[in-house]
């Protein structure tokens, strides 16, 4: 009896433990990729700063978060959705551009400080990694796996439409203007135009002076 007391305990207990990481979230969170390490790579030993997995096992991600890589120019930041080839050969070459973008190519200027800021605006698997030194940083831990979750869904910051393209507005010296209509009468396809009007009466007047003479 006492066992059965016991295995009944630890079932509610899981039950509880499964129904409060269930809970829908009330706000929306930043996650510092890496926690204190931030998002570094030791050259000299060859090694990213931390096991970022790790770090990616220990969160919740859901639509409309924000990564937070702190890191610097030696560096870089890709994020690749449900593609995991492209993730795992620690190179966006072959990548589409539909499901793979760079954030940060790298600075000719080393060791300068840089925040980027990730938004989560699609569910599923996202893949982090850094492709510097040839994808070698990528190969040696910087690398990282997600799950986001609907959540409270995308905030209205990030779920609207793109803007329409940009075109060029007409040379001023193009601009046609409408021919101006004869005050009273419309436009049914055979209205005339003032130049017209004023050649019909000029020529008339011609005619009345020719009879005249």
């Amino acid at each position: 009896m006492a066992v059965e007391t016991a295995a009944f305990t630890a079932v509610v207990a899981l039950l509880i433990t499964a129904a409060a990481s269930q809970t829908p979230p009330t706000a929306y969170s930043n996650h510092t990729v890496g926690g204190p390490a931030g998002w570094f790579f030791n050259a000299t030993k060859n090694i990213s700063a931390t096991n970022y997995s790790s770090w990616a096992a220990s969160q919740t991600f859901n639509l409309g978060d924000f990564l937070i890589f702190r890191t610097n120019s030696n560096q870089t930041v890709i994020q690749s959705y449900n593609n995991l080839t492209t993730f795992q050969s620690c190179s966006f070459d072959d990548a589409s551009d539909n499901d793979t973008v760079q954030y940060n190519g790298g600075d000719t200027n080393f060791d300068k400080p840089l925040i980027i800021q990730v938004p989560l605006t699609i569910k599923g698997s996202n893949y982090f990694f850094s492709d510097a030194n040839d994808g070698v940083q990528c190969q040696e831990g910087m690398a990282f796996e997600i799950q986001v979750n609907t959540g409270l869904g995308l905030p209205p910051s990030l779920n609207q439409p793109p803007p329409p393209p940009y075109a060029t507005p007409p040379d001023s010296n193009s601009v046609q203007m409408p021919p101006l209509m004869i005050p009273g009468t419309k436009d049914n396809g055979s209205s005339k135009t003032i130049a017209n009007s004023r050649g019909e009466l000029f020529f008339i007047a011609v005619m009345v002076l020719l009879l005249l003479c």
